[in-house]
């Protein structure tokens, strides 16, 4: 009889299990197939502040654009300032990197400005004693010369002649070069490394390489050759072969400097490219040797004078 009981106590809970799950089965959601218009959207719609921070990344690389200008104008406006305050200028520095620049290591001059670097955060020189110099040892020259040309107006042809000489040959040549070099060292040369922060080359540091490498071609092209002037203005082979070896010799030694400049960048690579001017200099001043007995040679002081 007890049996019989717990037999059928067991069929009722049997009977109200299978009544649950049916009754969960009926009220179960159902789930479509097909993505409905919200869920479709919500993939195609930009992450919260996506669209803000390209926006930000844009404008931080403008401000950094402008940032960089205006700290270059504001260096420019100091450097040229200070060009007329003699008191600031430090020139027996400037005499002493100009004598290193005619040594047998020309290098050890841009050593100065790698302690710039460590010291100041900057390459480029911050006194202007050594374009001072120049500028003065070209007025001399253009004087010199004008005297040694026994020109009729003395005055016009001084004014002229330093015109020609500081306007267009020193300074208009220097401003191509410096920013023509610095724009190729910056798209081609400049190495990019991921957990650095990218430098630049700087247009004043350009400009402090061309006066580096000015002074050399000052010394053959300017003092030199006025001495040899008798001698390289005449019209024979040996008069060629003097001038255009001394022309050839400035301009090789130029762009030998310059390349060391830009070598001394730690952030660049393959300077070498600033020493194939040297291989046209060499090429063109052949031409000139071989080329005189045929009537193509041409000799360059008389070109120039």
């Amino acid at each position: 009889h007890s049996h019989g009981r717990n037999k059928k106590a067991s069929n009722n809970i049997m009977t109200s299990n299978d009544t649950t799950k049916s009754a969960a089965i009926v009220n179960r959601p159902t789930i479509s197939s097909r993505p409905t218009a919200k869920s479709a959207s919500s993939r195609l719609t930009l992450p919260t502040g996506a669209s803000d921070s390209r926006n930000a990344g844009a404008y931080s690389s403008s401000h950094g654009t402008h940032n960089s200008s205006s700290q270059f104008l504001t260096a420019l406006q100091t450097y040229l300032t200070r060009m007329l305050d003699f008191q600031q200028m430090d020139i027996q520095s400037a005499l002493d990197q100009m004598k290193t620049l005619i040594t047998t290591s020309p290098q050890l001059v841009y050593k100065t400005s790698y302690y710039r670097k460590q010291t100041k955060n900057h390459w480029a020189r911050d006194d202007p004693a050594f374009c001072v110099l120049q500028i003065l040892f070209l007025s001399v020259a253009s004087v010199a010369y004008c005297i040694a040309f026994r020109t009729e107006s003395l005055l016009t042809s001084v004014v002229s002649f330093m015109f020609k000489s500081i306007v267009v040959n020193w300074l208009g040549s220097g401003i191509v070069m410096a920013s023509v070099l610095r724009m190729i060292s910056i798209q081609y040369l400049t190495v990019h490394q991921v957990k650095h922060v990218t430098q630049r080359v700087e247009w004043l540091y350009a400009w402090d390489i061309h006066c580096n490498a000015f002074f050399p071609l000052f010394l053959m092209l300017y003092v030199c050759h006025f001495f040899i002037l008798p001698i390289v203005l005449g019209k024979s082979f040996l008069s060629l072969f003097i001038s255009n070896t001394l022309f050839a010799a400035a301009f090789s030694y130029y762009f030998f400097i310059t390349h060391l400049g830009y070598r001394s960048l730690p952030f660049l690579s393959n300077t070498e490219f600033f020493l194939f001017p040297i291989a046209v200099v060499l090429v063109v001043y052949a031409l000139n040797l071989v080329g005189y007995p045929f009537g193509l040679g041409w000799n360059a002081s008389r070109i120039v004078a």
